[in-house]
């Protein structure tokens, strides 16, 4: 099999996606699974869907694109703000897509009429994090506008945080977003179906919370996909974090030395190299390198130290292990990792799930058997 690739277990996504999904459920809170960090995967797509999500999203129209193409059957959100240059798009491949200027609305609006359709909107408000959103005081007048444009239905009202500054979701931004959505209700005289809370990094407010307020969705990404924390990258209790590993092959396995010589200038990506020092290191070289991979995201195998990357190249110790050219080696990954392996067309992707188990051997199978046949 060629190397590298991301190899992904779609039951371990299928299993995220249920487990956060029935505990979210107890707040009456729903999900919706975000795909861009998986180019649009229609077969991670299909998992988070037969775990439960109610719809999916993506920043990407592209990737919206392919998965109706796909015939994935399902509500599709853009959650990234529509660009003017692709509203008509954004209608097509999109049920319905994440706002905050007016200009695109009249754009969105013009877009629906064209192709005949109602295209739902969610307006998205500041709250801190200070990435895309109207503030608090505006968002009532340009929910009043929404009412006013042909092909355009309001939804909902919705807020991100922990992007761009790392603001922490906590009772304090969560009842603000509340207290809007019922704003926005008694202005426009009709009821929001959708206030949407937020990404994985709203969890721990989420599923510690005594009463969520008016919050009746979140769009996990991370939480799901990786079994992570966004606000710690900590595994979140109960999820699984080995839906993702990436293989690289062994080029070059031999003994150096541990401390570079001669002047030292600026490595090829403009970072000061670390100088290490010792002896010998049993040094490995795989063909992998930042042009697939974000190597600070990767988590290597036990006794094995990543080095230093190149474009091509990713440089290990590989301690004790006994590893020759031609072996491959498994690295576990970060979110960003994730989505540059997924970007890749270097990168091979692999998608495995459970084999099916024909209904007249069930008795006879073990629970623990047949683990890693392809997905059609």
């Amino acid at each position: 099999m060629s190397a590298p690739r991301l190899e992904v277990d779609l039951d371990a996504i299928e299993s995220n996606t249920r487990s956060l999904v029935d505990r979210l459920a107890r707040t009456d809170i729903r999900v919706t699974g975000v795909t861009k960090a998986a180019l649009g995967s229609p077969g991670v797509a299909g998992a988070m869907l037969r775990g439960g999500a109610s719809g999916l999203g993506d920043s990407r129209v592209e990737n919206l694109a392919r998965l109706e193409a796909a015939g994935v059957p399902a509500q599709r959100t853009l959650i990234r703000s529509p660009m003017l240059s692709q509203v008509d798009a954004v209608v097509r491949y999109a049920s319905t897509s994440l706002n905050t200027e007016k200009s695109v609305l009249e754009a969105l609006s013009r877009a629906a009429t064209r192709l005949g359709t109602t295209h739902a909107v969610v307006l998205m408000v500041e709250l801190g994090d200070l990435r895309e959103g109207v503030l608090p005081a505006d968002l009532v007048p340009l929910a009043l506008d929404v009412r006013g444009l042909a092909g355009l239905r309001l939804a909902g009202i919705g807020t991100n945080l922990a992007c761009q500054s790392g603001i922490v979701p906590d009772r304090s931004n969560m009842d603000a977003l509340s207290v809007l959505a019922t704003e926005v209700e008694h202005a426009v005289g009709a009821p929001l179906t959708v206030v949407s809370g937020g990404n994985s990094a709203n969890l721990g407010w989420a599923l510690g919370a005594s009463d969520t307020g008016r919050v009746d969705e979140l769009r996990l990404g991370e939480a799901i996909l990786l079994g992570l924390d966004p606000l710690s990258r900590l595994p979140v209790v109960g999820l699984r974090t080995d839906a993702f590993s990436l293989v690289a092959e062994l080029i070059e396995v031999r003994s150096k030395p541990a401390t570079s010589w001669g002047d030292v200038a600026q490595t090829a990506f403009g970072a000061a190299p670390a100088r290490r020092v010792g002896g010998l290191v049993r040094q490995g070289i795989l063909a992998v390198g930042r042009q697939d991979v974000d190597p600070d995201g990767l988590v290597p195998p036990d006794g094995v130290t990543v080095l230093g990357t190149s474009s091509d190249h990713l440089v290990v110790d590989l301690g004790d292990h006994g590893s020759a050219v031609g072996d491959e080696i498994g690295f576990g990954v970060g979110y960003g990792a994730l989505l540059r392996a997924m970007t890749s067309p270097f990168v091979t992707v692999v998608e495995r799930e459970r084999a099916p188990v024909p209904v007249s051997t069930l008795d006879a199978v073990p629970m623990s058997a047949g683990r890693a046949t392809l997905a059609p």
